[in-house]
């Protein structure tokens, strides 16, 4: 499926040779690290050869025990700000084992990326790529099943870092200031770490996995197993393809794609928790990529419904991302970024939520930034939008006789600017709202001269034009029913209706009063429930 040779533009043997260290940074920064080998503590030792004992047998737990505790114990321990020992000399402990050591490497580069303070050299970027491709081509040209047993979590993480290096490569490519001749050749005659490449990965293992026909089958009441095929009743194909499923949404979101990147989902019901959804990262990040993907296409209710769900989860699990890891800091990240897109979406588009989130809220101070913004602050919604957002992408590299320029911030000034004229075109409307609902009717003079308006016909004119706008904005598309993240029908999401007879607004509020005695008897029910357990337990 994919061939290395094609994507090797240049001699690799160059950049070990010894003659040719001199006048380039990327390549005397990799001659120093080969040059200071350290050697390898006996404790290392030992591990490797557990490592790959345990792979080669099919050990899951043990696989997953040393993947989750052992290896960043020893990352530490011992490689903190330095790469752990290179594929040759971990061939010296295991011999020609070519599985262990693509996914040791796998690992070796990902631990450049997270920890090593001047990043991955653009070889070693290439390096990763290229084993990227041994990996995959080995699962995906089999004629029958390859015969490996990883934990998910390790496949989750596998195909995230896979995206996020695209990812990062692309906006390396997109930054030529800090470009010396030698690498803007190089980069000019690379076919690595593209767009059509990473696509036709994801594509290939859904394929592969049969997936979509499982996610169908199994909505439906059927056994998966049916239609999962020789490659799909494998777990390492079904988790990859479920997880590919999971990884083109947020592609498609890094490229402002948000049509496909629902689109893509659609086998998947992400309204419900199912059996994949069992690795929290891959649930927080679905989340978070669906939730944005709604925001931006103008759906906030959806949004709102998808940050509220995932951040009371992660309120009632939140122990579990107490520890260091790169995938535990992206969590908490995520999760910030979406206390701060689920605000832009309160102001947008007002609507009850939890009481935790909304407590959550106040304790962040969030609370005078929605202030901020409901006053017309552009400011407050341009910082929380660059914050809460991904960080996105061009799908095309920068123009072959570019020399200079900073290319990587093209694609966030764009989205941002779309996003900020969505905002304009609502910027009157919190304080329209405000005013309607202090009153049953209000003359449309009244209401302008409220607002600071001159009562001229123009201004009155404009008024109108806000009015209107304001019944458009309020009426979304919103998710009632079907896998489809895409289905549903229209519905006002506003708490008063409004129409006009000639000079005077006519306001009716149709908000719905809380039911406050149904929730304290479903609390006290739930109460007795668990005082009458804990009663029958057992000393």
């Amino acid at each position: 499926m994919l061939d290395q040779d094609d994507y090797d533009p240049y001699d690799r043997d160059y950049m070990y040779d010894e003659d040719s260290h001199t006048g380039d940074p990327t390549l005397d920064l990799e001659y120093e690290r080969s040059m200071s080998v350290p050697k390898v503590p006996d404790i290392v030792k030992n591990f490797i050869e557990y490592f790959r004992t345990v792979i080669s047998e099919g050990v899951v737990y043990e696989i997953q025990n040393s993947y989750e505790n052992t290896f960043p114990k020893l990352s530490e321990q011992y490689y903190d700000k330095r790469a752990w020992p290179s594929e040759n000399q971990i061939a010296d402990i295991v011999g020609t084992d070519d599985v262990f050591l693509t996914l040791y490497k796998e690992l070796y580069f990902r631990h450049i990326y997270a920890r090593i303070p001047e990043g991955p050299t653009i070889h070693e970027r290439a390096d990763s790529f290229f084993n990227y491709c041994s990996f995959f081509n080995l699962i995906l040209s089999a004629p029958q099943p390859f015969q490996l047993e990883l934990p998910d979590i390790w496949l989750w993480e596998l195909l995230d870092e896979f995206v996020y290096q695209f990812q990062n490569y692309a906006q390396y490519r997109a930054r030529l200031n800090d470009k010396n001749e030698e690498e803007l050749n190089i980069l000019k005659h690379t076919n690595h770490w593209t767009i059509l490449c990473i696509l036709n990965v994801l594509h290939s293992l859904v394929d592969k996995s049969n997936i979509k026909l499982q996610l169908e089958v199994s909505a439906s009441g059927g056994d998966p197993e049916s239609v999962a095929g020789e490659f799909g009743r494998h777990s390492l194909y079904k988790m990859l393809g479920y997880f590919s499923l999971v990884e083109m949404l947020r592609l498609h979101s890094l490229l402002g794609d948000y049509y496909q990147a629902i689109k893509v989902l659609e086998p998947i019901e992400i309204h419900k928790k199912n059996q994949y959804t069992h690795i929290p990262a891959c649930q927080i990040s679905t989340s978070y990529y669906v939730g944005f993907a709604y925001m931006m296409m103008r759906r906030y209710t959806d949004a709102i419904r998808t940050f509220s769900s995932i951040l009371l989860f992660i309120q009632r699990t939140k122990q579990l991302y107490s520890t260091r890891s790169y995938q535990n800091d992206q969590i908490n990240k995520q999760t910030e970024q979406m206390y701060q897109l689920l605000t832009i979406c309160l102001v947008l588009h007002p609507q009850c939520i939890d009481e935790s989130i909304q407590q959550a809220l106040r304790d962040k101070n969030y609370h005078e930034s929605m202030y901020q913004m409901q006053c017309g602050d552009l400011d407050t919604f341009r910082n929380f939008f660059i914050f809460g957002s991904p960080k996105f992408i061009s799908p095309c590299p920068p123009p072959n006789d570019a020399t200079e320029g900073d290319f990587v911030k093209q694609p966030m000034e764009h989205q941002t600017q779309v996003f900020m004229d969505e905002v304009r075109q609502q910027q009157e409307l919190p304080t329209i709202r405000s005013y309607l609902k202090l009153y049953t009717t209000l003359p449309l003079e009244k209401l302008a001269s409220f607002m600071n308006k001159e009562p001229a016909e123009r201004d009155i004119n404009n008024l109108l034009t806000h009015l209107l706008c304001f019944k458009h904005k309020m009426k979304n598309l919103v998710w009632s029913e079907g896998s489809s993240g895409l289905d549903g029908k229209f519905v006002s999401g506003s708490e008063l209706d409004f129409y006009i007879d000639l000079d005077m607004i006519h306001i009716a509020d149709t908000k719905v009063a809380h039911r406050y005695g149904e929730f304290f008897i479903r609390k006290i029910l739930k109460f007795g429930d668990l005082n009458r357990r804990l009663h029958n337990l057992k000393i």
